[in-house]
């Protein structure tokens, strides 16, 4: 049995536009790593416009369901000002799921700086409770 790739970016925006773009970017990803031999699952084309469908925790819930059968996360950039990628990030920390920061580095075998990681998942923690 082949590995499993989760893909993991920002996908929310505030504009269509943007999260058009986000969808579009993480794309790109998953076909780098499908064209290498690579399955892959991005999470941005399955649910795509699908808001008010259900609630938002069905989605992130059903993300991190996806995530935890996998066998490594990849990230788009951008992952550092995405509080749902620091959460699916955490996720994998959490059950020892190797992370890698962009194609290249999984290609390599270069795990991500997760002392690094936890600094932006500290930080977001830190925002997200001064706006509640």
């Amino acid at each position: 049995m082949e590995d499993v790739i989760y893909v993991a970016g920002p996908y929310t925006a505030e504009h269509d536009y943007d999260r058009l773009r986000n969808i579009e970017e993480a794309s790109r990803v998953t076909a780098k790593l499908w064209a290498m031999g690579v399955y892959a699952l991005c999470p941005h084309k399955i649910t795509a416009f699908f808001g008010g469908l259900c609630p938002e925790s069905v989605f992130i819930e059903g993300g991190l369901e996806f995530l935890r059968r996998s066998d490594a996360v990849v990230l788009v950039e951008g992952w550092e000002v995405s509080g749902g990628t620091l959460g699916e990030i955490r996720e994998a920390m959490k059950l020892g799921i190797p992370v890698y920061e962009g194609v290249d580095d999984f290609m390599n075998g270069i795990e991500m700086d997760y002392e690094n990681a936890q600094f932006y998942i500290d930080l977001w923690e830190r925002r997200r409770k001064i706006k509640a």
